[in-house]
């Protein structure tokens, strides 16, 4: 395979299973079209996340929770670094988690969401959206399920209330020459099990190619971006890649301008076991031990 599979929801999984993981093992990473997320709601997502980064730094940093690694709520710019990296990404973001009824046994590993009382639309918008893209994640899994000879319910029970995150993502204009050579998102990979990711259709994702060259990941619009994380690279014993990849700062008329996206975060549930599946594969871990190790190497938690 030469090229980043570009697969449509719309047709049955078997059709397109086996596209689909031939491109996360080769690539990491494949283009999803007809994925079912309402695009009227994604305008409306888009249109409250840009009010919500436009307001002033003073009011956004109130929403700023110290000691919940970046889980809910408003990270400011310059606090994530790339595992590995000396210098903080140009970028600043807020998350969405899952609601949990009270009580629910995860609640431990899954604080409450804040909302931004100046935008009363925010919170159902962001709501809906965090169900669209699970629904659409779910069957994503279904059809990797299928491409490693298992069931399409295989993923069921492992991603059951995962904690999985949505994240709204502010890239700001890059008109002055960046401190220490810093870019927006710095060589990374995601944590993880799959991220779904909109808002990629402007340049500047890159992945790292087997051959140690950059790749633009370009999907067409409205279309996602889809990735492995390293919990499923972890579970398929590396059969599955999770790939580094990076966004880079704009040149010319992209420069004066922000850069928005918005991924979303699917991950196994907080208990669930990573036992990898193949024998060649590394010790179990929990889920949540995993994602709390990995949080601390990029300095959020």
């Amino acid at each position: 395979m030469s090229e980043i599979a570009s697969v449509s929801l719309e047709k049955p999984l078997s059709e397109f299973a086996d596209d689909l993981g031939r491109s996360f093992e080769e690539f990491g990473f494949a283009v999803v079209r007809d994925h079912g997320i309402d695009q009227q709601l994604i305008d409306r997502a888009d249109a409250a996340a840009r009010a919500f980064f436009a307001l002033p730094d003073e009011v956004k940093r109130q929403y700023h929770r110290a000691g919940q690694a970046g889980a809910r709520g408003y990270t400011p710019f310059g606090v994530e670094t790339a595992k590995g990296a000396n210098v903080h990404d140009l970028k600043e973001f807020w998350h969405v988690g899952r609601d949990l009824p009270q009580g629910h046994r995860y609640a431990r590993f899954m604080p409450p969401n804040i909302w931004p009382e100046e935008l009363p639309d925010f919170r159902p918008i962001m709501q809906d959206l965090f169900l669209a893209f699970e629904w659409t994640g779910k069957r994503i899994l279904s059809a990797i399920a299928l491409y490693l000879g298992e069931e399409e319910d295989f993923f069921e029970d492992s991603v059951k209330d995962g904690n999985s995150v949505m994240r709204l993502l502010h890239y700001p204009p890059a008109m002055d020459e960046p401190e220490d050579g810093a870019i927006r998102a710095a060589a990374h990979e995601d944590i993880n099990t799959i991220t779904l990711l909109l808002g990629a259709e402007e340049a500047g994702l890159q992945l790292l190619a087997k051959d140690g060259s950059w790749m633009p990941v370009s999907p067409p619009p409205g279309a996602l971006a889809v990735n492995i994380g390293d919990m499923l690279q972890r579970y398929t014993a590396g059969r599955f890649r999770s790939t580094t990849h990076r966004v880079v700062n704009p040149v010319g008329e992209a420069a004066k301008r922000s850069r928005f996206s918005l991924p979303y975060f699917l991950h196994f549930r907080p208990d669930f076991l990573i036992d990898p599946i193949f024998e060649d594969g590394e010790e179990p871990i929990t889920a949540q031990d995993y994602l709390m190790e990995r949080l601390r190497e990029i300095k959020l938690a």
